[in-house]
């Protein structure tokens, strides 16, 4: 993996960065300058392997990518999905786990069956939107929500929501339920479209050994 140039990793921050360094080690990347917590420095070197680090929120992860600030970044699909950036999703690397899924109380499911017009409270819009209009074919009106989205029909706010769900507790103590899977999640590696062409050998080697740590 030695080359001249630098390859750049975003990574959203967290437990997901946490994962993904974890995961890096286990395949001989390390980057010592992130694992001193009261370090100030936004952006971490491995000079030896010619390899940058940095941190960011993770709706920004793709956007650091699609324009070439970074050549690859680690982020939930759910983040993918609502971006929706011109970027490569490359690997799955399998942590993260959980669904994005349409909840609510048990007698919303009526509504989602007879594809009546509702509306939908989510931090994810577009997802709900692409969900609701091009593969439910249903009309519903979409409400944006940053905080707790149960809130929504527990206040008749909304009739669903649109939300990740790991265990569903949140959902249980509040008397909604998972009434409609949209899709599994997970976090994924994206790769900018001209870095795949540019150091081709470079990040598909790095897949490649990725591959053979998570198989």
């Amino acid at each position: 993996m030695r080359n001249d140039r630098y390859l750049t990793f975003a990574l959203g921050k967290g437990r997901l960065a946490n994962k993904t360094l974890e995961l890096f080690e286990q395949i001989g990347i390390t980057c010592e300058e992130m694992k001193d917590k009261s370090s100030r420095k936004l952006i971490f070197v491995n000079e030896a392997l010619k390899l940058r680090f940095f941190l960011a929120k993770g709706p920004d992860v793709p956007t650091y990518v699609e324009y070439g600030a970074a050549d690859i970044g680690v982020v939930g699909r759910d983040t993918i999905l609502e971006e929706n950036r011109n970027v490569y999703e490359v690997l799955d690397l399998g942590f993260g786990k959980c669904s994005m899924c349409v909840c609510g109380p048990r007698e919303a499911g009526e509504l989602l069956r007879h594809h009546e017009r509702i509306r939908v409270a989510s931090k994810y819009p577009n997802i709900a939107r692409e969900y609701f209009y091009n593969k439910k074919l249903q009309t519903v009106d979409i409400i944006k929500l940053n905080g707790s989205v149960e809130l929504g029909p527990l206040v008749e706010l909304s009739d669903v929501i649109v939300d990740i769900v790991e265990t569903g507790g949140t959902l249980r103590e509040n008397g909604l339920e998972v009434l409609e899977e949209i899709c599994p999640l997970s976090a994924r590696m994206i790769v900018n479209p001209v870095s795949m062409q540019m150091e081709t050998e470079r990040i598909k080697e790095l897949i490649h050994r990725l591959r053979g740590q998570l198989s």
